[in-house]
């Protein structure tokens, strides 16, 4: 199998892959042709069907795996395939393993190290809530440990919610080591319960797609209410603290027009808000030169998402 991220601009595939959107336009002649998104476990690729009734497009829809010939071509410094032939595939002719797109860390290790960050965790509140989340509910590991931490912009992936989250909570340990004014037990509990909605924000692969809880009230507002309806379990748990830990899950995006319902009011929320903002862009930079060939430090072209023309160092 050829997979995604080996592929060239100029080459001619015949591959499977993964639809994971498929979405009807017009050409601004009139002329109807299709958008689609194709999959596999190294990323995604826009593809183009021009002639969707043409003889050689078989039926098929979003979320099906299709067999599909057609040529490489570059758009906007991005590839894309224009698609020549597609056939949907039956059960059992594919491996789901090959499309759905895996944490490079190893998953098992990474719950491992998360569990090692509650076990240190002095505020006996605060520990025997993350407990009954990560150490005692079996159901929710293993939905934490599959589930990403995003449809497109960072660890869109199996496992990219973990991994996401010790990223943050590593960030804050370190955070509370540098500013001893910071509560280093109140900041690793918020960095570890900061997306926790996104388990209901997000389907689980390989949709990954927004769900209507997910569209209304978003990943700070569920994860918020999971947290609040958790600690209301726990005999004598101390309002305020409760109050503390929302607040930083609330305020984790740091600014209003970033999604946060509120600006950090504590050094802890601001210090949250920092680590989720680094961990999230060095993984969307890590995302991007992923897909450059080994070498090349020349300049990319404009990203969105950075504002700016981007390039690997090592120039000499």
């Amino acid at each position: 199998m050829k997979y995604i991220e080996s592929l060239r601009e100029g080459e001619r595939i015949n591959e499977i892959y993964l639809c994971k959107t498929r979405q009807s336009a017009v050409t601004k002649a009139g002329k109807p042709y299709d958008n689609l998104v194709l999959q596999d476990k190294t990323g995604t690729l826009d593809a183009k069907i021009w002639e969707p009734g043409s003889v050689g497009i078989e039926e098929f829809d979003s979320l099906d795996y299709i067999a599909v010939m057609g040529d490489i071509t570059s758009y906007q410094g991005n590839l894309q395939l224009n698609v020549k032939r597609v056939r949907r595939m039956a059960e059992g002719e594919y491996n789901p393993k090959d499309y759905l797109p895996v944490s490079t860390r190893d998953v098992d290790e990474m719950y491992t190290e998360l569990t090692g960050l509650i076990a240190a965790i002095k505020q006996p509140y605060l520990k025997q809530l993350l407990e009954s989340f990560f150490v005692q509910d079996s159901d929710f590991e293993k939905r934490f440990k599959f589930h990403s931490a995003a449809k497109t912009v960072h660890h869109g992936f199996v496992g990219g919610l973990l991994e996401h989250t010790l990223g943050v909570a590593k960030h804050c340990v370190y955070f509370s080591q540098a500013y001893p004014l910071l509560n280093r037990d109140l900041l690793v509990t918020a960095a570890i319960f900061h997306d926790i909605g996104k388990l209901k924000e997000l389907s689980v692969f390989p949709e990954n797609d927004y769900t209507d809880e997910g569209q209304l009230l978003g990943h700070i507002i569920i994860g918020t209410e999971m947290v609040g309806e958790r600690i209301r379990t726990i005999p004598g748990f101390p309002r305020g603290l409760a109050n503390e830990l929302k607040h930083c899950i609330l305020a984790h995006h740091g600014e209003l027009e970033y999604g946060s319902p509120k600006k950090p009011a504590l050094a802890e929320a601001l210090a949250l808000s920092f680590a989720d903002n680094i961990d999230a862009k060095m993984e969307s930079m890590r995302e991007i030169f992923a897909k450059i060939p080994e070498g090349n430090c020349e300049w990319q072209g404009y990203s969105r998402l950075f504002e700016s023309n981007l390039r690997k160092a090592g120039r000499e």
